[in-house]
């Protein structure tokens, strides 16, 4: 027959196993915590106004009014007015769903608006200007972005680019007509020899 050997178990103190849990929750939300913050950040846009319709495509055309903030709040950015009747080209800013035609942070989440729809886009450094902001830019080296958007319609390029033409031609109509009968400028008369 074997024997065995009867060590004595010590009672728990009062709270030990509470505190032991407690410990253990602690440890495991400091893990999370940790690897959360490890991961790195992603373009967000937050909705603040529900546009309609579809997301633009690659290749289209978005207008936009928006505003541009660092993270200190301070405005580096927004748009501008086209000298251009809006019964020609949308009012806002236009920008082409595609690589290269702004950072790639925006083009990301122009892939997610609607139109009329009103947004909130937080754009992380290294999907911005990271570490070499325009020359002459008030944008820190390394700095997160965000903008405000409006998002006032989206256009297939070929319309954007027929509107434009149009847009062209009645700029030079009025530039002709300017020179021509009331509202021209007065001559300049010649210097005297």
């Amino acid at each position: 027959m074997t024997e065995v050997t009867r060590v004595p178990l010590q009672p728990i103190a009062k709270g030990s196993l509470a505190k032991l849990w407690i410990g253990v929750i602690v440890a495991v939300l400091i893990a999370a915590g940790l690897a959360w913050a490890a991961q790195p950040k992603g373009v967000s846009l937050d909705t603040l106004a529900e546009g309609t319709g579809a997301t633009p495509e690659e290749g289209q055309v978005v207008f936009v009014d928006y505003v541009g903030t660092l993270p200190d709040g301070s405005e580096f950015d927004r748009s501008q007015p086209l000298p251009i009747p809006e019964s020609i080209v949308p009012r806002g800013t236009p920008i082409l769903v595609e690589e290269g035609a702004a950072i790639p942070g925006f083009i990301e989440g122009l892939k997610q608006v609607r139109k009329g729809g009103k947004y909130k886009l937080f754009i992380p450094a290294d999907q911005a200007y990271g570490a070499e902001p325009p020359e002459g830019s008030p944008i820190p080296a390394d700095s997160d972005l965000t903008f405000e958007i409006e998002v006032v319609d989206i256009l297939d390029r070929a319309d954007v680019e027929q509107r434009f033409a149009a847009a062209q031609q009645y700029m030079m109509a009025q530039q002709q007509g300017a020179g021509e009968g009331e509202g021209a400028p007065a001559p300049v008369p010649a210097p005297a020899q």
